[in-house]
């Protein structure tokens, strides 16, 4: 940029849990071996779009609270995006990120026309694709917002008029080609109002007959456009809608199931979406791998006295090791990668406050990175979930699986061994004070 927006601030450093510099990581060291390679390697980060330069501060009680210069009403809409743009590869640098992620309509403004809005997003890529190829930074993932215009007020996909679904596709095309033009590594669905407000005019079977439709329909474009990236779909509970179809990664797992998708779709698991679904972030995290379709993470937290989608920036170690853990002793994070899909609190006005938000949202993922690693290195947790399966790898347990056992045969089994087996302790606290151990450990 030829004025910088963040002028005072250099590239943050790292210096070490000892430092009592606010501009520096204490535990995301990018350089650092961590099962084998460099952290920055290993996790991926990325900043978001839409909060970190989109979002003014608003919400239904209060006006915008940020002073943004590219937010300016009578500003011409193109210059503005050019000038987000720059302030945004400004800060990746000097944050040191890898990523970022996007929405169409965060990048570039709409047009009058549905050409115009392709023709705009068409000409600010091809500046993102200068910043990327100076800065060397690349895309996580780009998806379009099927969410804000009122003409998906009844969802986009799952919507009653056909022109509606016509209109989303036809977004999700241009989405996708400017997604696999720019490189990135994976393409997100995300269906912010794929749900309903009430059941009383709402057709179940057609909507998600609909929503299957539309989802094979972008997995037969990825493949003719060559796009060799995942496609994800982020699973989200409620709000805006009363309840979303793609509730919680079981909910998306059937679905995708149901559509013959379960190859071509993983998932996108954001923090504050498990919570509100009731789970853990290690639980979503867990049955998506379980079950072969976890793809990345939109890294975040909720409030517990909150019941809706907060989007805070993380700052539990504790909650991050287990689910870090998860993914970690289950081959890493592969394609995807850590996304802060999380926003500054309405008073933190002052520009320096993005620093300080994801500063602290890194290093507490990177300190639950070494946390993970000294679980997996370790092994208690291991150790024990094997030796307490264990008979399931022995005769008995081995024949049920092979289905060399019938009801029948168990039931003669058990009455002619006269069976009684006694329970064996689960050890949960002594396995909670292993985690504690090492969240505690410098």
């Amino acid at each position: 940029m030829d004025h910088p927006f963040f002028e005072s601030i250099e590239k943050i450093p790292f210096l070490g849990p000892d430092t009592d510099e606010p501009l520096a990581f204490r535990w995301y060291d990018a350089e650092r071996q961590v099962l084998g390679r460099p952290m920055a390697e290993v996790l991926r980060f990325a900043v978001c779009y839409w909060h970190t330069f989109c979002w003014p501060g608003d919400d239904v009680f209060g006006d915008a609270t940020f002073a943004r210069p590219w937010m300016v009403s009578d500003g011409e809409p193109m210059d503005m995006a050019r000038r987000k743009l720059g302030v945004a590869f400004e800060l990746f640098e000097k944050l040191g990120v890898p990523f970022f992620c996007f929405h169409d309509r965060d990048i570039a403004p709409a047009g009058d026309s549905f050409a115009q809005t392709c023709d705009r997003l068409d000409t600010i890529l091809d500046e993102a694709q200068a910043h990327m190829e100076r800065s060397g930074i690349r895309l996580l993932w780009g998806t379009a917002n099927l969410f804000g215009h009122p003409r998906f007020a009844a969802g986009a996909a799952t919507n009653p008029d056909p022109e509606v679904f016509a209109y989303a596709a036809a977004q999700v095309k241009h989405c996708l080609e400017a997604t696999h033009r720019l490189g990135g590594a994976n393409y997100v669905l995300w269906g912010g109002r794929e749900g309903y407000d009430t059941l009383l005019n709402t057709d179940l079977r057609r909507e998600a007959d609909q929503l299957g439709r539309f989802m094979q329909l972008v997995v037969e474009h990825k493949h003719a456009i060559g796009f060799g990236g995942t496609i994800l779909i982020e699973p989200k509970p409620h709000e805006p809608t009363k309840h979303q179809y793609d509730r919680d990664v079981a909910a998306v797992f059937a679905f995708l199931q149901k559509y013959g998708l379960d190859k071509e779709i993983k998932l996108n698991i954001e923090v504050n979406h498990a919570t509100l679904a009731g789970h853990s972030f290690q639980h979503e995290i867990a049955y998506a791998i379980a079950n072969d379709i976890f793809g990345s993470v939109d890294a975040n937290r909720g409030d517990p006295q909150n019941g809706w989608d907060t989007d805070q920036f993380p700052n539990s170690v504790e909650e991050m090791t287990l689910a870090v853990y998860e993914i970690m002793k289950n081959g890493g994070i592969g394609n995807g990668g850590f996304n802060f899909d999380a926003k500054l609190r309405r008073q933190s006005i002052d520009p320096v406050d993005l620093f300080h938000a994801h500063i602290g949202g890194m290093d507490t993922i990177a300190r639950a990175l070494l946390c993970a690693e000294a679980l997996i290195d370790d092994n208690p947790l291991g150790r024990h979930v094997d030796a307490r399966y264990a008979g399931w790898n022995e005769s008995l347990g081995a024949r049920i699986l092979s289905r060399e056992e019938s009801l029948d045969t168990l039931y003669q089994r058990v009455r002619a061994e006269n069976l009684d087996p006694t329970p064996v302790s689960g050890r949960q606290e002594l396995l909670e004070n292993e985690v504690a151990r090492r969240l505690y450990r410098r």
